[in-house]
């Protein structure tokens, strides 16, 4: 994809560029944090389960991961992140480079792996297991189409870009979630802490919000101060209206959490407040 990505300068048009920021902008939206995120792997609304299919297709284009997999590493950091002491592979804490290192060319071996069980429907679903072992053919037919219509330009600008983009961006977003930005919440007890980064709303489509995240991971809605935009809901409402979404957790409906207390009420109590448990 980088080597695709570099001949792409060369291979510009207006078409090519146009398709890669409104492919990148759907497979972000409906794949990544709807399909992937909100509905996969946190079950935070309701949909019609084509409709599910479709989305979490689309994240796998992302060119993350397949479903189950992009499940079992999202439990497994987010374990890791809840103990006392956490790893810097999962915590993003080593210097930017070797992170980037890291996250993008490694794996991490345990000398005692947590137990992170799935739901069985999602493990054994037929659809998400073919989706897993195919995840990156998946981008194959694609790129035949784009091919078709718009010759190597939409190819190297529709799939190589667009990938590149998606998986250096993730990390990006990932690395600075986890070290710097304004937190509204603390996890007790948690060796690490989420941050927002606002700036980036609008390009991580409210996957930016992480402090909230940490905060109330089963929420549908990320955003959750005035001012706070989250693309990802806008869409997840437009979808309600048309009936594609409907059930969607928000923060008041999730159960009491003893160990999430709002910072600016840490200094004073340790009263518990409205969440989710801390795990998925």
């Amino acid at each position: 994809m980088a080597l695709g990505s570099m001949l792409a300068v060369g291979h510009a048009s207006p078409g090519a560029v146009v398709l890669f920021a409104l492919f990148t902008a759907v497979t972000l939206c409906l794949g990544h944090s709807i399909g992937m995120h909100r509905r996969s792997i946190h079950r935070s609304f309701r949909c019609p389960t084509w409709f599910e299919y479709l989305c979490v297709h689309l994240g796998t284009l992302v060119g993350l991961g397949g479903p189950l997999g992009m499940l079992r590493t999202h439990d497994t950091r987010d374990w890791a992140q809840r103990q006392p002491t956490c790893h810097p592979y999962f915590s993003h804490q080593a210097i930017w480079y070797q992170d980037l290192y890291w996250q993008l060319f490694c794996s991490i071996q345990l000398f005692r792996t947590p137990v992170i069980e799935t739901e069985g429907e999602i493990e054994q679903d037929p659809v998400y297991r073919w989706m897993e072992r195919y995840w990156m053919w998946q981008q194959l037919p694609w790129a035949l189409t784009f091919f078709v219509v718009g010759g190597w330009p939409w190819v190297f600008w529709g799939i190589c870009v667009r990938v590149l983009v998606g998986v250096v961006g993730h990390w990006l977003i990932g690395y600075f979630a986890h070290n710097s930005g304004q937190r509204d919440w603390d996890v007790t007890n948690a060796a690490v802490q989420g941050h927002n980064i606002a700036w980036v709303s609008l390009l991580t489509m409210g996957e930016c919000w992480h402090n909230n995240h940490h905060a109330f991971p089963g929420s549908a809605k990320l955003g959750l101060k005035s001012g706070q935009w989250d693309p990802g809901w806008w869409v997840l409402r437009g979808l309600h209206r048309i009936g594609l979404a409907a059930d969607f957790v928000l923060p008041a409906e999730l159960p009491a959490r003893k160990d999430l207390v709002p910072l600016e009420q840490n200094r004073r109590s340790k009263t518990p407040v409205g969440g989710c448990d801390a795990g998925r």
